[in-house]
């Protein structure tokens, strides 16, 4: 009880006494009659004409005055109008409440309407006298949301399958770069993968986040979704970087020399130095800009112009969010939201609004950088199509945004506040997971016509053939962990999952983006069989895929087509690393195992584990029979094992095949080690190869070479 109470609270509903409660729930029950129009309808397209419900106040001897218009305006702003009234008007259901009889009434619209989103604003009022309720007019209006049935799939994917290369961008080294992979880096990566016969390139999330240790450098715990990290932008290719006498001096410097050169040769990547050796630059790169094409409205500042006013309100509040957030730490030192004044705390107040009308040019500052994002990423883009790649970027949706950034400041109202999102305790993390962000309330995304989750979708669809959604589980539920309480104290909440797939799927069709649904753990075979219905491809990894209850490996041909298979992910170890046992070595020094047999049971669980992928190799005559199969004679990890791992996976029906950098050249750390903070050098470690040698390795061409018999 105490649990519900408090995750009741973090929805900000009004819980603390019995009565609370039962008013609570008589609210929301009558709720949808006392609502004259829902906010939201989302509906399938080809189910036409369809009908929008709208509830009125009217006795029987009323509902032959009733009066009903109202119009449908489409995106373009074009706008048809409709008028009932007397026994054109048909009452579909009543229901008295609290002494007050309220009739349904269906707008039915008979046109056949195209995928899209529609504004429809109704009204109704009564002829003669006031009616039963009291009032004579009402009006209202909602957002509906046409959605194909299911997502987007090329043609070349319906017949065929393809392979790509995953990377996390941020750790690849290369002579040219700031000490952290950038764009200048996916553009050579996009090249050499199609050299390859690859499809696309998987990256992390290149969501905007803090840049500073040790907690704002996950690429899953974003301060915006909507918006991208400016440390991946290549410098060098900006046109006001090359053009700045400014920038060219800073660059020129000694101090500057010696600061880019120790961040290419550390050993780990420094994002705070990175991220303000680029934004130094950055910022001289924007005076020339703001002098040169802003404010005289060239071709490049009217590009730039025309980007604003097609991001419209989201860039506005993400930009000035951003400068307020940059005031404040060098005013206050407060690094979130929660700890500015309390004034600042609401986009709409009085003190943000001036603060906005006073800094429009800082403002205009984080409009540009995003500007250059959106340009270098379309350039890659059109590079991938080019090279004739059927997908191009595969990215990545992180499935939350952390409580002090942009998302929860600007949506403040959609996210909770007093709660976390994680995972309940299970043989994978037995003290479950907290993973550091507020879930968003299904009852206001709804009265708000989703339009945060549009947005999420949209933004990260846009110049993706691809887009993995982290966590797709929580499109049905997600764990709530109430504030200062373990996993142990949460509960699952659900969600509104039907609107948010078709949603997906809107998006997906348009921006003509395949999308695959991270489904792993305990998710219940209905939530995949609806995500199959939508063609969301599942997320199949070599190390899950058993013959449960039995540990053996699954043979290639039952694992299901309409997926991608992959062996690992960041938060798994590498191939060499559980060849090695590198990740049980590393939980045990920090830690994690409660006693010596914990630890030793999972020794002896991954030596039985090896000899099942040397016996599942076998068995599809990928390695030679005489190949050692006794854990006294198990060899080492070797390029030629790995890449056997991935035949067997080739051998899959699977539409997509992902295949991890990290495994061909033989890393043997995880990016990322759930759980942990600073006791794992989490999301900083680099490629031991620089890209150009990358380039060169034979590994990769070796690989490539196996695979291209069977893509």
């Amino acid at each position: 009880m105490d649990t519900a109470k408090a995750i009741l609270r973090a929805m900000k509903l009004r819980v603390d006494s019995a009565d609370d409660v039962s008013k609570e729930i008589r609210e929301r029950r009558s709720k949808p009659w006392k609502t004259f129009l829902g906010p939201v309808h989302v509906l399938s397209v080809n189910e036409q004409p369809f009908s929008i419900p709208v509830y009125v106040p009217a006795e029987e001897s009323d509902e032959a005055r009733l009066i009903i218009l109202w119009s449908l305006e489409d995106e373009d702003g074009h706008t048809e109008e409709f008028a009932m009234s007397g026994g054109a008007i048909r009452i579909s259901e009543w229901k008295r409440i609290d002494g007050v009889r309220y009739v349904r009434l269906d707008l039915v619209d008979r046109k056949r309407r195209e995928i899209g989103y529609y504004s429809l604003h109704a009204s109704c009022r009564y002829a003669g006298r006031i009616c039963a309720g009291g009032c004579r007019t009402f009006s209202g209006t909602s957002k509906i949301i046409l959605a194909p049935d299911t997502c987007f799939l090329p043609e070349e994917l319906q017949t065929g399958r393809a392979w790509g290369i995953s990377l996390n961008l941020c750790s690849v080294r290369s002579r040219r770069n700031w000490g952290i992979g950038d764009f200048g880096d996916l553009r050579r990566i996009v090249g050499w993968t199609a050299g390859l016969k690859g499809d696309f390139v998987g990256i992390n999330p290149l969501h905007a986040i803090p840049n500073t240790r040790p907690l704002g450098i996950s690429p899953y715990s974003p301060i915006s979704r909507i918006y991208r990290n400016f440390i991946y932008l290549d410098i060098e290719k900006i046109p006001e970087v090359k053009d700045t006498r400014e920038a060219a001096r800073i660059r020129a410097s000694r101090k500057f020399a010696k600061e880019l050169e120790e961040l290419r040769k550390a050993a780990l990547i420094d994002y705070e130095k990175a991220a303000l050796l680029k934004e130094t630059i950055l910022k001289k790169a924007f005076e020339l800009f703001y002098k040169k094409h802003f404010t005289k409205k060239t071709s490049r500042g009217r590009a730039f112009i025309r980007y604003r006013e097609s991001e419209g309100a989201c860039l506005e509040s993400f930009a000035l969010y951003m400068s307020l957030r940059e005031y404040m730490m060098k005013k206050r030192n407060a690094y979130v939201w929660q700890e500015w004044p309390e004034n600042y705390h609401r986009l709409s107040g009085k003190a943000v609004q001036k603060f906005r009308k006073s800094n429009q040019k800082e403002i205009l500052f984080y409009q540009y950088v995003q500007w250059l994002i959106d340009g270098q990423l379309r350039g890659i883009v059109d590079k991938t199509k080019k090279l004739g790649m059927t997908i191009g970027l595969y990215n990545d949706l992180a499935i939350g945004s952390i409580g002090g950034g942009s998302d929860a400041w600007s949506f403040r109202n959609v996210i909770a506040s007093g709660a976390d999102v994680g995972a309940p305790p299970d043989d994978f993390s037995p003290d479950g997971q907290k993973w550091g962000f507020p879930p968003t309330i299904p009852e206001q995304l709804k009265k708000t016509g989703y339009e945060l989750f549009i947005q999420t979708i949209r933004k990260n669809m846009k110049h993706a053939g691809a887009l993995r959604i982290d966590h797709a589980l929580g499109m049905f539920r997600l764990f709530w962990i109430p504030e200062d309480r373990t996993p142990n104290d949460g509960a699952y909440v659900g969600y509104p999952s039907e609107d948010l797939l078709r949603i997906v799927a809107l998006e997906s069709t348009r921006n003509r983006t395949v999308v695959i649904a991270e489904d792993l753990g305990t998710i219940g075979g209905n939530v995949r069989e609806a995500l199959k219905s939508f063609w969301m491809l599942s997320y199949r990894l070599f190390y899950f895929e058993r013959n449960y209850p039995d540990p053996s490996f699954l043979p290639p041909e039952r694992y299901p087509l309409t997926a991608l298979c992959a062996v690992t992910t960041h938060d798994l170890p590498t191939i060499y690393g559980y060849w090695k046992g590198r990740d049980i070595e590393r939980r045990r020094a920090i830690g994690k195992f409660p006693d010596d047999s914990s630890w030793n049971k999972q020794i002896e669980e991954r030596e039985r584990d090896k000899m099942l992928i040397i016996s599942a190799l076998k068995s599809q005559g990928i390695i030679p029979d005489d190949y050692p199969s006794d854990p006294a004679a198990t060899v080492e990890m070797t390029p030629e094992l790995c890449r056997a791992i991935y035949h067997y996976l080739a051998l899959t029906p699977c539409k997509l095949l992902l295949v991890s950098l990290d495994d061909i050249i033989g890393a043997l750390d995880q990016q990322n080690m759930p759980g942990t903070v600073d006791s794992h050098p989490n999301w900083v470690q680099k490629t031991a190869q620089n890209l150009e040698e990358m380039i060169k390795d034979r590994r990769f061409t070796d690989l490539s070479k196996v695979l291209k018999r069977y893509f």
